[in-house]
């Protein structure tokens, strides 16, 4: 373990309840969208904490099955001839992504524009809002994970907001869920900065308090008790024959089906994915602002999809909204991620008859409250305070995602990202001054074959019978599509009466004349 692994102990166990209690309903709710055994999401949680914990260097984040990656999942375990062969894809993905780290493929997540890693936030924190609110008020049609606008029953996340105000309105859930809500928003200013009552999370409270108010229902008002179906559904095994029942093994015979590999490879590009832009977002909300490691990240992932496919799991990944939980409780190390793998573990397999009094909607109201803080007023003000160029991205990215799903939206707000970055690069870099006889062409930045265009025309406006300075000191780069348009400018001067000086730190800063072609340099 790294130095000071238990030295933020008193904040990390008490975070690591509050992760248990948000990634239970959502590994349950992302393995029944997959199609496969809800005891696998479950696998998939608890591999996640401690595996992937375990492996990582990453502070903050937290690991478990992924929304994003159920309809790759669904239609794997469909196309697949057993389950225990799609698990085999499920340890190759592994492999590959221990492949991805070794060729330190993690630098891919340095290119993502902060505008599309904020804009993914908040458009997380939107759609738990949204999606959380049917599930508050008593209608559990689509599951409590789902990300995507269009879902699978046929509606749509605004539909379904409709639908369940106008239809499925249960008094007891909402009986539950708005005191839930309001006491989460109240307990994050009046919590005791001090004293025993400083470590009791809030979302514990909420879901004692929620089986509490569920039983007093029944008890009194029998009409208004949550039914079975709007609690939280864990597999209950009745003897340890009935545990082990619910592992599976991959089936190692079917390691040459082409159908395999070609699964394998692609769960492990959108998992690396996922993870890498989920690593980067929590990375941006961390209070320390810690940098994590994004190479060492892809091993831990590879690492616990290995052994997630060989006990019967679903693909892991970093998620954003688990991880969002952690920081949102005052995690300070990987012992909470760690931990609340454990908690999941314990809970299933001693307590299952006690989670399955939970109410959905008390866990409606913990997501919405984590869904607020990631998208607080403040941070639109803030964003659109930076420019066009930064509010743009970020507000196409949040969009996308709304009305597609988390990887799509993703990918468009990065297309939209790089065309603002492109643009940037595209204005002037460089500036032509004349006076007289003399002129100066200053390169204002670094050269690449994006300004090729500029600086021919930049050489071209220069009058016959110049001395001319080319000052290349600003830039620590020039590539070399612009040194043969130099050198070709240097070539011509003497018919046209010029005399070229370049100035550039490979000169000691003293101009000379060039009198020899110049070739692809580094300017220190």
């Amino acid at each position: 373990m790294d130095r000071g692994f238990f030295a933020s102990w008193r904040n990390d166990v008490p975070a690591s309840i509050v992760v248990a209690l948000v990634a239970l309903p959502l590994c349950l709710g992302v393995a029944l969208a997959s199609g496969a055994p809800l005891f696998a999401g479950l696998i998939s949680g608890i591999v996640g904490g401690i595996v992937v914990g375990a492996l990582s260097r990453a502070p903050l984040s937290v690991s478990g099955p992924a929304a994003g990656l159920t309809t790759i999942v669904l239609a794997a375990i469909e196309a697949m001839p057993t389950y225990q062969v799609f698990l085999l894809a499920v340890c190759l993905a592994g492999v590959f992504q221990l492949v991805f780290s070794l060729t330190r493929a993690g630098v891919l997540a340095e290119f993502v524009p902060s505008s599309v890693i904020t804009g993914m936030l908040a458009a997380i924190g939107i759609i738990l809002i949204l999606k959380q609110v049917p599930h508050a008020i008593g209608y559990d049609g689509d599951f409590i994970g789902d990300f995507k606008f269009f879902q699978s029953d046929g509606g749509n996340t605004l539909t379904t907001i409709a639908r369940a105000l106008r239809e499925d309105f249960v008094w007891g859930a909402v009986l539950i869920a708005v005191p839930s809500l309001l006491f989460l928003f109240w307990w994050d200013k009046a919590k005791p900065k001090d004293g025993p009552l400083k470590l009791l999370p809030g979302p514990l409270v909420v879901v004692a308090a929620g089986v509490l108010a569920n039983w007093m229902l029944g008890l009194a008002a029998p009409a208004l008790q949550v039914r079975p179906s709007h609690l939280v559904q864990v597999p209950v095994a009745r003897s340890p024959g009935e545990v082990l029942n619910l592992f599976s093994l991959p089936d190692f015979s079917a390691i040459l089906n082409p159908l395999v590999w070609t699964t394998a490879l692609t769960i492990a590009i959108v998992a690396s994915l996922e993870s890498l832009l989920s690593l980067k977002a929590v990375d941006e909300i961390d209070p320390k602002r810690r940098v994590s490691d994004k190479n060492r990240e892809l091993l831990a992932q590879g690492g616990g999809n290995i052994v997630a496919g060989l006990l019967g799991g679903i693909p892991v990944t970093s998620v954003i909204v688990r991880s969002s939980a952690n920081v949102g409780a005052g995690a300070g190390s990987r012992l909470s991620t760690i931990l609340h793998g454990f908690w999941l573990l314990l809970s299933v397999l001693l307590i299952p008859l006690v989670l399955n009094l939970i109410p959905l909607s008390a866990l409606a109201a913990i997501l919405i409250a984590t869904g607020y803080k990631l998208t607080k007023p403040i941070l639109y003000r803030e964003r659109y305070g930076k420019g066009w160029s930064q509010f743009i991205p970020f507000a196409v990215t949040i969009a996308a995602i709304l009305f597609t799903d988390l990887l799509i939206g993703i990918l468009i707000g990065l297309f939209i990202g790089f065309v603002f970055v492109i643009a940037r690069n595209f204005r002037p870099s460089i500036s032509h001054v004349s006076s007289g006889d003399a002129s100066m062409v200053r390169a204002r930045r670094n050269l690449y074959f994006i300004h090729k265009y500029e600086l021919q025309k930049v050489l071209a406006s220069v009058p016959d019978g110049q001395d001319v300075l080319i000052d290349l000191s600003a830039a620590s780069y020039v590539d070399l599509d612009n040194i043969d348009i130099i050198n070709a400018f240097i070539a011509g001067a003497p018919f046209r009466r010029i005399s070229v000086l370049v100035k550039g730190d490979t000169a000691d800063h003293d101009p000379r004349p060039v009198r020899t072609p110049l070739t692809e340099t580094r300017f220190a």
